[in-house]
């Protein structure tokens, strides 16, 4: 597959080489033949805009600067959050976080994810790191929030 964007049933982005990605749904694994970041871009311009526009999004409403959550889309609050950093796509992962069920460490330096769906994706990242990531993305999330509270409230 060539094109993809990421949807309500995106679980995951993985690295898989320089020039694929695997991708996770709620109920299918397939592979496209583009790089994680490539599929991480062609997401964020479906939505409205690029992933170094989302990125500095996320850094104004939160201040993070390094390995930065996005958000993909706005209304349906899909924010994804990278594994490490944006310059290192052959190993990459971009991990949903409204679908994470929970999450462990798993020997090593390997954590496991589990998703609502019951589906486990091992990802080469120390559990600190991974929590760190999910800590950061649940702030952008609750800034998120926030915001379209505020905008309710003054409408």
């Amino acid at each position: 597959m060539m094109e993809y964007e990421i949807n309500d049933e995106t679980l995951a982005l993985i690295a898989v080489g320089e020039e694929c990605t695997e991708v996770y749904e709620q109920n299918q694994i397939f592979y496209v033949n583009k790089n994680v970041n490539e599929v991480m871009e062609d997401s964020c311009l479906y939505f409205g805009s690029t992933l170094e526009g989302r990125v500095k999004g996320t850094e104004r409403l939160i201040g993070i600067h390094y390995k930065t959550p996005v958000i993909v889309e706005e209304s349906s609050e899909m924010i994804f959050f990278p594994t490490c950093s944006t310059r290192y796509h052959k190993e990459n992962a971009w991990i949903s976080l409204r679908h994470i069920k929970s999450y462990y460490k798993d020997g090593g330096n390997q954590s496991m994810i589990e998703f609502q769906n019951g589906v486990k994706i091992p990802i080469n990242i120390s559990f600190g790191s991974l929590d760190n990531q999910i800590l950061r993305a649940t702030r952008l999330e609750s800034a998120l929030r926030g915001r379209k509270m505020h905008k309710k409230r003054f409408k």
